[in-house]
């Protein structure tokens, strides 16, 4: 079971990247999906996350309307579109996965503690002034 993701980079702020984040090894569909971020030296915080019945999008107060989480359920997919990027979105980005079935998106540790049930390895995004 995987959970590759890709399209980071190096851009200049206020510029635009979106990540992509493909499943493979199983379905996911009953899954709550997310971002999460790391920089160096800081504890990871997740960036945005969706539920698996795309009912319920959750954004970190950070994020500012900058964000936007999109997934495909069918295709085992998520995208992360980020516009008007800042030198302090600067990080390590990977996504994630947890187990929701009938919970809460809120009542997830994704939420609650930062943590998940499968994970990828990162893409590096890089905001210069």
């Amino acid at each position: 079971v995987q959970l590759q993701a890709s399209g980071g980079g190096s851009v200049q702020a206020g510029g635009s990247l979106t990540l992509s984040c493909e499943g493979t090894g199983r379905s996911f569909s009953q899954y709550a999906m997310g971002w999460f971020r790391q920089a160096p030296g800081k504890e990871r915080e997740l960036v945005a996350a969706m539920s698996w019945t795309k009912s319920t999008t959750y954004y970190a107060p950070f994020v500012e309307g900058r964000f936007t989480l999109s997934r495909n359920v069918a295709q085992n997919t998520m995208a992360l579109r980020m516009n008007n990027l800042r030198p302090e979105d600067t990080a390590v980005y990977f996504c994630a996965a947890e187990l929701q079935a009938g919970q809460n998106l809120y009542g997830l540790g994704l939420l609650r503690d930062r943590s998940y049930d499968y994970r990828g390895r990162g893409t590096q995004v890089t905001v210069s002034s």
